[in-house]
């Protein structure tokens, strides 16, 4: 009975321990990039892309090389 008694209060010892590790555990980062990403809008056809993505031409930003052509 002593020895199922103690076995117990161990699983208790070893449950609280393991939780305890958990919490202390920094959180994952982020995936990606965190920071907004400016938005453009198509001159031809009026979607928004991120800049990044956009086509450039004379101060203008296309969607497509089919718009960029189209002006």
């Amino acid at each position: 009975m002593k020895y199922l008694v103690l076995l117990a209060v161990l699983a208790v010892v070893y449950g609280l321990w393991r939780s305890g590790q958990r919490r202390a555990a920094p959180p994952p980062p982020p995936a990606g990039n965190p920071l907004p990403e400016p938005m453009v809008r198509c001159a031809r056809c009026g979607v928004h892309l991120p800049r990044s993505q956009a086509l450039q031409q004379d101060g203008r930003s296309y969607c497509s090389a089919a718009h960029q052509r189209e002006g």
